[in-house]
């Protein structure tokens, strides 16, 4: 039986005053377990990077609870986050330092071991060898993405979470990312949370996914069951991208 990574159970997140204003998160529960990619769906303003927030402990729940590895950040927030990591293609690293500085402080704080091993090979993973000493802020949106992947990568974390990993990414690169992920997932058992408006490649990558609307979980299940959940069997070769549509249309508040 696989071992259950992450647990969320009933998780609420409320914005204004005395937290009863804006319901962002609106009582969610769901699972992941080793070795799983599980989709974490929606439009816009679904909650999606509200919940991603809350598992990374930026931002505290208002209430429910989250518990990785079978702890939670309260028992052992220290230990949790030594084998978690994230990226986004919205986050920035520090734009004066290099490629390699960045993710030597990263390796760093994450005490990873014979560090100087690890980043030739993500480096030379993601294609970056030439960029190492170029200054982060001097980089493209492409290759800035790809170095935040080696970072999320740097610590062989067991748990990941990719915010649209390969948005900023060309088509070639972005196959090499997404083909790397699974060789991760599958040789280290890596628990992934990812999301993503490309449909096409949440069906290649995800063993599971969950549409979040409104807060709300509105459907989960395997890409097939969930396509079959919400299109009708009429319907020609239905995909998740007619899905997507359909959930946004119906699962209003």
């Amino acid at each position: 039986m696989r071992e259950k990574v992450l647990e969320v159970k009933n998780l609420t997140k409320k914005f204004g005053p005395f937290s009863g204003g804006f319901t962002a998160v609106d009582g969610i529960s769901f699972e992941a377990f080793e070795g799983e990619v599980l989709g974490l769906l929606g439009p816009n303003g679904a909650g999606k990077t509200t919940t991603i927030q809350m598992i990374l402990d930026v931002i505290k729940p208002t209430a429910g609870s989250i518990t990785i590895f079978g702890k939670t950040f309260q028992d052992d927030r220290e230990g949790i986050m030594r084998r978690l990591n994230f990226s986004s293609t919205y986050v920035e690293m520090p734009g004066k330092l290099t490629v390699a500085e960045n993710l030597r402080v990263f390796g760093l704080l994450f005490g990873v071991q014979n560090l100087n091993k690890r980043i030739e090979e993500l480096i030379g993973l993601f294609r970056l060898s030439e960029l190492r000493n170029t200054r982060y802020n001097r980089l493209s949106s492409g290759q800035r993405t790809r170095v935040n992947l080696c970072e999320a990568f740097i610590n062989h974390p067991k748990l990941l979470l990719l915010d649209e990993p390969t948005a900023s990414l060309d088509p070639e690169i972005a196959d090499s990312a997404r083909a790397l992920i699974k060789e991760i997932v599958k040789s280290q058992q890596t628990t992934v949370i990812f999301t993503s408006h490309n449909m096409a490649e949440v069906e290649e990558m995800c063993d599971r996914v969950i549409f979040i609307n409104h807060g709300r979980v509105a459907v989960e299940g395997t890409p097939l069951e969930v396509t079959q959940k919400i299109i009708s069997s009429e319907e020609k070769e239905p995909d998740l991208g007619q899905v997507f549509l359909k959930i946004v249309r119906e699962f209003g508040p």
